[in-house]
């Protein structure tokens, strides 16, 4: 059953990561997230995505690592180390001859438009809470859960990091997105839970669209 569940769990994966590429390239202009229709196709994606995660840990909630955390002060010196490592290497990427790849996805313009405030709001809850609470339990939680249990703790993050860096369908962003990967799932490793990678996650998220607002 659970080489089932994994299987599901690779093809669902692999099918969003396809979609992404396949669309690569019409990201928008940049206006996305001051727009509402941008915040309500992500709640659909999200809940049918959230839906299929509970699918397949049905009878094995388990997977989902939703456990409290044992040892707050040592899960938050790993997840600030995490933060800390993610946005200094992201800073080295800044300096390559290549396309920013926090700009690449192309969600935000670097202009704020205060009259969709609203809508913007709405948006960053939907990036900052919903995103990384959904993409935790599928990655960090039923994925590494799962691989875990095959090959091990090690290639299980190692894989865990890559499949995460294709889900968004980018490219230049894939630099920063693997490592960050596999920067969430060690924190999910040293935590035993996903409650620190959500956490770390959204900050991430948070970063990403403030700082894209202000270069």
């Amino acid at each position: 059953m659970s080489r089932l569940r994994l299987a599901c769990w690779f093809a669902l994966v692999a099918a969003v990561a396809a979609l992404n590429y396949a669309a690569y390239g019409d990201h928008g202009n940049g206006d996305e997230i001051y727009q509402w229709s941008s915040f309500a196709n992500g709640v659909v994606f999200y809940a049918l995505i959230l839906g299929l995660v509970l699918v397949l840990a049905i009878d094995r909630w388990d997977l989902l690592a939703l456990r409290p955390v044992v040892g707050l002060r040592a899960a938050a010196r790993v997840a600030g180390v995490a933060i800390v490592a993610v946005l200094v290497w992201e800073s080295v990427i800044t300096f390559l001859p290549i396309e920013n790849p926090g700009k690449e996805q192309g969600l935000t313009t670097s202009h704020w438009e205060p009259s969709h405030a609203a809508a913007f709001a709405a948006n960053v809850a939907l990036f900052v809470v919903l995103a990384p609470f959904v993409e935790e339990l599928l990655f960090r939680g039923v994925g590494q859960s799962l691989l875990r249990e095959w090959v091990g703790a090690v290639p299980a993050i190692a894989v865990i990091g890559v499949m995460f860096g294709a889900w968004h369908g980018l490219l230049y962003a894939l630099l920063v997105l693997i490592p960050f990967g596999w920067a969430l799932a060690i924190v999910r490793e040293r935590t035993n839970s996903v409650y620190p990678g959500m956490i770390v996650h959204a900050l991430f998220n948070a970063f990403a669209i403030v700082s894209t607002l202000l270069s």
